[in-house]
């Protein structure tokens, strides 16, 4: 296939390089084996245009004898790889019994700049990215805020109605939720902006995230609780603990880039483990997640509905408590933000 142009091709969040023969989605590069490069290599070139079995058999497979299983095999595979699906085409349409259509819109080839091509990451993606973190952070909070408010609600006490314990948990937790996703979205996006193709710097920009939120998060809390009960509880989510969680979601993210051939469930599923794990490590090194500074609330507070449920949690229920948060918060940012960029045009 030298003959033909090695310029490269964009379409929707994709760039196909053929001079440096990888496929690319965002800075991130799918796997795809050199058979099933060349064939759609083939189909991008002649976008709009019917390309027969029989010039796929001799372009791709170059005269070597293969059964139209193998073509079916390589188109089912570029599509997982471009997340397409036949019923419903975004890229790859089929002919039936003639063969495959390219219908996606291809960009100028000498134009492809920027995000596509795994240049540094712009302003736009930065905010882009950000915002999405608010989203996933908030998203966590919500249903982190629920879960609390349904569980304290069982048993409010006396003079309380249920509704006002679910509402007052909901938006507390919503509102750490969203600070907390702005923080660390902001941190992983200006990670990813100095360096998009290696983990450090994305894991570093969480972690700073995290450590600005968390920290002035705690100072807030501790200055609310003297005004309100009189005292400055010290046990209760800091900056070490935002670090940490800063951190992993970034590593976390960074690895979602590099599955960009796997499904929304498959990331999110990673990014859940990933969470969990920053929970399980905070809760060992005798950190708080939200549920260890509410029951810290709570034992101020024994009056308080939280205080049946949270007051002193045995140590598996911390345990499970802070891998759940954790794995919440975690999964929520990195679909969002894995959302918010594969959503995004490539050029």
């Amino acid at each position: 296939m030298s003959d033909v142009s090695n310029a490269r091709i964009s379409f929707g969040p994709f760039v196909l390089d053929p001079r440096e023969r990888r496929l690319l989605r965002g800075e991130a590069p799918v796997d795809l084996s050199g058979r099933y490069l060349d064939a759609l290599l083939l189909l991008a070139r002649h976008p709009g245009q019917l390309v027969t079995k029989d010039r796929f058999m001799a372009e791709v497979w170059r005269g070597v004898p293969v059964t139209d299983e193998a073509l079916t095999q390589c188109i089912r595979s570029l599509r997982k790889a471009l997340g397409d699906e036949a019923g419903r085409p975004r890229f790859i349409e089929t002919v039936p019994k003639h063969g495959y259509r390219f219908v996606a819109g291809v960009g100028e080839p000498a134009r492809i700049t920027g995000d596509a091509v795994g240049a540094r990451p712009g302003v736009r993606s930065l905010l882009l990215l950000t915002g999405a973190g608010l989203v996933g952070g908030a998203a966590a909070g919500l249903v982190g805020g629920l879960g609390y408010g349904l569980l304290a609600a069982n048993d409010p006490p006396p003079g309380v109605g249920a509704i006002s314990v679910v509402l007052v948990m909901t938006c507390l937790c919503l509102l750490i939720g969203t600070i907390g996703g702005l923080g660390v979205g902001l941190g992983v996006a200006v990670g990813r902006r100095i360096d998009a193709r290696r983990l450090f710097p994305t894991m570093v920009g969480g972690a700073l995230g995290g450590l600005v939120v968390g920290t002035l998060g705690r100072l807030i809390g501790l200055d609310a609780f003297s005004l309100l009960i009189g005292s400055r509880p010290v046990a209760i989510t800091g900056g070490s603990e935002g670090l940490l969680v800063g951190a992993i979601a970034g590593a976390a993210f960074w690895s979602a880039q590099r599955m960009a051939a796997a499904g929304l469930v498959a990331i999110t599923a990673m990014a859940a483990c990933f969470g969990a794990i920053a929970g399980l490590l905070i809760t060992a090194a005798d950190g708080q997640m939200m549920a260890g500074s509410l029951g810290v609330l709570a034992a101020t507070q024994p009056a308080s509905p939280l205080a049946p449920l949270l007051a002193g949690l045995p140590p598996l229920a911390r345990y499970a408590s802070a891998a759940i948060e954790g794995a919440t918060f975690v999964a929520a940012l990195t679909l969002a933000m894995t959302l918010a960029l594969r959503g995004r045009p490539a050029a």
